[in-house]
């Protein structure tokens, strides 16, 4: 056992002894590897962020997952509303669910500096901002007791802000809401904002439009309420609300209970992302496997002579056989390193994971440890293809053919 850890020792020191002797050679050929090593560990890297953005993206929209979302319809307006809205708080309290809340899309016709426009305005409950993943971009979202402020507080969009030329939120700004009475508003927070969205829109409590005499069900429009709840009790949980709520109102409506999140739409939305990403990266190692493998058939023709030489003294064929395959793996393993180096420099560059999560993760993954870990295991196994049919060719040359070279 002794005798065969010392000879891949041996064999591996040889080899990196080669590496440097031949080192014109191999850094030509190496650098094409570390480029290979380096798009692959980055590309996994960066489609790990740019699924990060998938997902906020959809959880923006349908709710993390896993979202209910409650429908209901009531006989009695305002009234029968009331009661169905206390009977799901009910149900929310039994079931000890933190995440809920009432969601209703209206618009508000706000004063701005220059003129008055009409605004989209959604009322909603404080879970709301995590249950969506509202990203803010200044101030904050409503903190837990907002709701039993007396002056009220609104949320706004990048364009809303820069229409009241984008004051100071330490100032406290304040808006009329014409809409509403003449409310005036507090503003406690900006959002975020795709660039192609432009028409200013906000957020707005539930308790503060209530208490500015416009009842949820104002319209014959009903909020719907949602509900963020474990993944794997989704199912059981949305039969069960739905059950207990029917129960609840009797002949006064009637409620449905759908699961709204991307899960309900497809099992992963980053499934495609990922199979062009390992598409893309296996054809630039491929190409960096080509290069290296000529480049190592170019070496061994020229080194026949030295083969031969070391044969007569007494080399065996397996030795030649492995040192002249180590030669590619001890040098393909330096540029999977170096490819690595470079991958996490590039991928942490603020500039590079912002053009692709396109400005809007808030929660930025780290360089996964198993993009680094596969470009060093793909690197050493480039190495050992790529020398193979060298060391093979090494090995198949005759010794008084190869003096003789």
């Amino acid at each position: 056992m002794g005798g065969f850890l010392s000879g891949i020792v041996g064999a591996c020191a040889e080899a990196w002894q080669e590496v440097r002797i031949h080192k014109g050679r191999v850094l030509l050929s190496l650098v094409g590897v570390a480029v290979a090593v380096c798009a692959l560990s980055g590309a996994m890297a960066l489609s790990a962020i740019a699924q990060q953005a998938t997902i906020e993206q959809a959880d923006s929209s349908g709710g993390r997952a896993a979202t209910l979302t409650m429908t209901m319809e009531t006989t009695g307006a305002t009234a029968g509303t009331e009661a169905g809205t206390q009977a799901w708080f009910d149900v929310m309290e039994r079931y000890e669910i933190s995440y809920a809340t009432r969601v209703l899309w209206s618009q508000a016709r706000v004063q701005f500096p220059e003129s008055t426009q009409d605004v989209s305005m959604q009322v909603v409950d404080q879970p709301y901002g995590e249950m969506h993943r509202t990203r803010i971009t200044d101030g904050n979202w409503f903190q837990v007791g907002d709701s039993s402020r007396l002056a009220p507080v609104i949320v706004v969009n990048t364009p809303f802000w820069e229409m009241l030329g984008s004051p100071d939120l330490a100032s406290h700004p304040v808006v009329s809401i014409d809409s509403l009475g003449g409310m005036r508003a507090i503003i406690v927070g900006v959002y975020g904002t795709s660039a192609w969205d432009t028409w200013p829109s906000m957020y707005m409590l539930t308790s503060h439009f209530n208490a500015a005499g416009q009842p949820a069900s104002e319209g014959g429009v009903l909020p719907a309420y949602e509900m963020w709840v474990p993944t794997d009790l989704s199912r059981d949980l949305a039969n069960r609300i739905e059950a207990e709520m029917n129960a609840a109102l009797g002949d006064g409506g009637s409620v449905i209970v759908d699961r709204t999140d991307w899960g309900t739409q497809m099992d992963d939305p980053t499934v495609i992302l990922r199979i062009i990403t390992m598409a893309i990266g296996g054809i630039i190692l491929l190409l960096g496997a080509l290069s290296l493998l000529n480049i190592a058939l170019v070496t061994v023709r020229q080194r026949i002579r030295e083969i031969g030489i070391r044969r007569s003294f007494g080399a065996t064929s397996g030795r030649v056989f492995f040192a002249v395959m180590m030669e590619s793996v001890v040098a393909t393993f330096v540029a999977g390193i170096v490819g690595v180096i470079m991958a996490i420099l590039l991928v942490q560059s603020p500039i590079v994971s912002g053009l692709v999560s396109f400005g809007g993760v808030s929660d930025v993954p780290p360089f996964p440890a198993s993009a680094a870990i596969f470009g060093l295991v793909v690197a050493t196994a480039v190495g050992a293809l790529a020398g193979l049919i060298p060391a093979i060719i090494a090995v198949r040359v005759k010794v008084i053919d190869a003096i003789r070279y």
